[in-house]
């Protein structure tokens, strides 16, 4: 038998192999993205159209709940995460039409951890129709070319084959949003078409690192329901990140570590960029589930000013220990 070092210069090689193969695609999807896609997002709109309200898709009454499991298996940990937390059948029940807010906003492949991974979307999308959710659709609202993104991540076939409907972002599909005490996201356009059809909404992503907000994990995750030029909201990106938590109040996120980009984020691209830290964190409280997702990428919730901003703004805690979260290993 091989030695371990042997197996690891293998599976560096294969990993090599693959990403180099992967290029070829992630530079086509790219032209085509450039070709047919707006990046900055539809504008703003101009037509005098009232601004339109969500609602909180927050289970009512609940109190926070939190999971952190371990393990390298995403369907396993995935389901014992949730199970830890009450069950989906704590936050879907029957007849219920749910939302995943993915992270698909670039045409990577997921062996690159850029975007959400298909066997989350996938078994999110089995337990909540096997919960009686009427409805399942996946969306977001990606930088390059949405049907590249989706297509190369894995994301599109893992919807369909789980039951999911895939909903890609149109233009008649933003409505303008102004989330209240909110500065920057004012009579803002937002993907609402998919938004206005559901009762519940799920938030996904994976765990890396971010060049400019110094991470990328739930909080982050809401950007792909931003339209209009966007771009302009990264000289304030800690107070976007914020705001974007102010404006969703999801019924459940799920938070994928199980392998994390450490470096060269969002889009990283490189085997160095990543490391296997096998966590799957599940919670209500997006605050506290990114403040713990911090300690994944080997940070402090002080070097990402977004996670305490939100804590002030009272949507969460960032002293993720005081929910007392279930954690537990799969084996």
């Amino acid at each position: 038998m091989g030695s371990n070092s042997d197996k690891q210069d293998l599976t560096r090689r294969q990993f090599m192999i693959r990403t180099i193969k992967a290029g070829g695609s992630i530079a086509a999807a790219g032209a085509i993205g450039l070709w047919f896609h707006d990046t900055k997002g539809p504008a703003r709109s101009k037509h005098d159209q009232s601004d339109i309200r969500l609602p909180d898709f927050s289970i009512p009454g609940m109190a926070p709940r939190m999971s952190i499991i371990r393990g390298r298996n995403r369907a396993d940990t995935l389901r014992l995460a949730v199970k830890s937390i009450g069950g989906i059948e704590s936050f879907i029940e029957k007849g219920d039409r749910v939302m995943l807010k993915v992270n698909a906003a670039f045409a990577s492949p997921q062996m690159l951890s850029a975007t959400t991974h298909p066997q989350v979307v996938a078994e999110l999308t089995r337990l909540c129709l096997d919960a009686g959710a009427s409805s399942v659709i996946v969306t977001d609202n990606p930088i390059n070319d949405p049907s590249s993104c989706f297509t190369l991540s894995g994301i599109a076939d893992a919807a369909r084959s789980a039951g999911a409907r895939l909903v890609l972002p149109r233009d008649d599909a933003f409505a303008p949003l102004t989330v209240p005490d909110a500065k920057l996201i004012r009579k803002w356009p937002i993907l609402y078409g998919p938004l206005k059809d559901i009762n519940k909404i799920i938030g996904t992503a994976p765990v890396k690192d971010h060049h400019r907000s110094g991470a990328s994990m739930i909080m982050k995750n809401w950007y792909g329901l931003l339209g209009g030029r966007r771009n302009i909201f990264h000289q304030n990106i800690q107070t976007i990140i914020t705001e974007l938590a102010m404006m969703i109040r999801p019924t459940l996120v799920i938070l994928d570590g199980t392998t994390t980009m450490m470096t060269n984020g969002p889009t990283g691209g490189s085997l160095t960029d990543l490391k296997a830290t096998d966590t799957m964190i599940a919670g209500t409280d997006q605050v506290a589930v990114d403040a713990c997702g911090a300690t994944l990428l080997g940070r402090s919730v002080s070097e990402l000013p977004f996670i305490g901003m939100a804590e002030a703004a009272g949507l969460g805690t960032a002293d993720y220990r005081s929910l007392n979260p279930v954690e537990t290993q799969v084996r």
